[in-house]
């Protein structure tokens, strides 16, 4: 509980020995708002966040967003911006008893005429009877909380904390910030002994992380030459791709592959199913999503497309990994190029949703089958013409309940092999047309 016990109304950790010299993510953290690197949307001219303290008064925050972006260092400044005692708790490691201690000490605080800000790491990983703890103490004004996660916060935190609470986004570090945090360092360490191609190689290892990068340049020592890009990747331990494979971040990803798909960009659909076969996603998941893909959105367009990921399935069964990824990257790239069309999906819902409204109106008795006298006698059968004596192979006779209007949820599209299912509809259509206007 250092955190929570070794930090005085300042926000500062105590004084823990000089033998021991800090981290360079420590000796860099900005000492203002104006210092921040990266988060422009919040923290800029007209920034959501610099309008509410220009407004006077803190609510209570959320700040979402991945790890190294600045979420512990921008609660410590709104600390400091509004003259209150900062602090910081992990979810990970405080109980129920250490939060009363929390809460007492703000309201001694407040007493004395004092607000706090309690920053909650990983506030995600309490439970929602915990989270309901803080509420009486952000509504009367104990507290001002401002909670850190990396999940999506309508899935990990109740309503109830949400709705007190304002949720700010944070961004992952764009190639120019951690450029400028990459100067900073430079600043405060001497020149980096690194050739162009090393150094764009080291911010792409950040991979958005600000502290990632802090920590892989004290990694990089002061070798004797200057390191290019393969030197640079021998000397320090290669960071394993940011990727959950059950939180949000999985289905960003799918979400990302399925639409670059949908918008015929095989090239983004590929950059997407490496990043998350790299991060280890089961392949198997992706054969069956692929596969969907190819029944959503290409359908009938070209049939051909699900028959293609089905086998590209079976070839990853048989080759497992790596060889078999190869079949489902070829899927990827013959859907984005396959012609689209959803008419099938949609049909099939527009089906499903009147199914549900005339779920239980029976079939005509024209097309009821009569295996018995009874069921001759109450007109089952009675009057059905059969396709294949009828003029063209149609009869145009009606097969929906008798009691609903005839209702159309097919309609292809001029696409694929669905510019032919639309010529043999058309006609269908035409020749139920004249049926009905002759009978």
């Amino acid at each position: 509980m250092a955190d929570l016990f070794d930090q005085g109304d300042d926000g500062k950790p105590a004084a823990a020995g000089s033998d021991q010299p800090r981290p360079l993510a420590d000796r860099l953290r900005p000492a203002s708002l104006d210092e921040v690197i990266g988060q422009r949307a919040l923290l800029g001219p007209g920034g959501s966040l610099r309008v509410l303290l220009e407004a006077g008064r803190l609510p209570s925050l959320i700040l979402w967003g991945p790890p190294g972006v600045g979420k512990t260092t921008i609660a410590r400044l709104l600390a400091d911006a509004t003259d209150m005692a900062f602090v910081q708790i992990s979810a990970i490691f405080t109980g129920v008893a250490e939060l009363r201690q929390v809460f007492e000490a703000a309201r001694l605080r407040r007493r004395q005429g004092r607000g706090t800000l309690l920053f909650v790491d990983e506030i995600h990983r309490f439970n929602k009877a915990q989270q309901d703890g803080f509420l009486p103490h952000m509504e009367d004004g104990t507290i001002v909380l401002v909670g850190a996660t990396t999940e999506n916060p309508s899935f990990e935190l109740n309503a109830a904390l949400l709705s007190r609470a304002q949720v700010l986004v944070l961004n992952r570090l764009d190639e120019t910030a951690l450029e400028r945090l990459l100067e900073r360092a430079e600043a405060e360490l001497g020149r980096l002994p690194l050739m162009p191609e090393a150094r764009a190689a080291l911010i792409a290892m950040a991979d958005g992380d600000g502290r990632a990068l802090l920590n892989l340049v004290e990694q990089i020592g002061r070798p004797e030459a200057p390191l290019d890009a393969g030197a640079l990747a021998q000397r320090l331990s290669r960071r394993a791709p940011k990727y959950d494979k059950t939180g949000d971040e999985h289905y960003n990803l799918i979400s990302a592959l399925h639409k670059s798909v949908r918008g015929s960009d095989p090239d983004a659909a590929l950059y997407w199913l490496a990043r998350m076969l790299n991060g280890g996603e089961d392949p198997r998941y992706l054969a069956r999503r692929i596969t969907r893909m190819a029944v959503e959105d290409i359908g009938l367009a070209d049939p051909a497309a699900a028959r293609l990921c089905l086998d590209a399935w079976a070839i990853y069964e048989r080759l497992g990994s790596p060889e078999g990824e190869l079949a489902l990257a070829e899927a990827v790239i013959y859907l984005a190029l396959a012609p689209k069309s959803n008419a099938a999906y949609t049909a099939f819902r527009a089906a499903g949703e009147a199914a549900r409204r005339h779920g239980s109106e029976p079939p005509p008795r024209h097309i009821l089958n009569a295996p018995t006298r009874l069921m001759k006698e109450q007109g089952y059968g009675a009057g059905y013409q059969y396709d294949h004596d009828a003029e063209a192979g149609f009869s145009g006779q009606n097969y929906f309940p008798d009691s609903m209007k005839r209702m159309a949820f097919y309609t292809p599209r001029e696409r694929g092999q669905e510019r032919e299912l639309k010529k043999r509809l058309d006609y269908f259509t035409r020749l139920r047309a004249q049926r009905q206007a002759n009978s």
